[in-house]
């Protein structure tokens, strides 16, 4: 049985959640609750490269807001 998610022919999709995270998904696969896809179907490569562009922190978004206000708190 083969992985869908490692498939280097395959279609896939680029999805993001409310935390903008990242996640490459089949493209035959229903797209999970709390997901939308932002890209695709496309190979699987330019769906990574997407990924790679679009996801520079992997911390949840948040994560992000709160580390922001911490910042922003401390300089008042």
């Amino acid at each position: 049985m083969n992985n869908p998610f490692e498939q280097a022919d395959g279609a896939y999709l680029v999805l993001m959640n409310e935390e903008e995270q990242y996640s490459l998904w089949p493209a035959f696969a229903a797209v999970p609750g709390g997901w939308s896809a932002v890209l695709g179907p496309e190979t699987r490569q330019t769906c990574l490269d997407y990924i790679h562009r679009h996801w520079t922190d992997l911390r949840p978004r948040s994560l992000r807001q709160a580390s922001a206000d911490a910042v922003h708190g401390a300089r008042r």
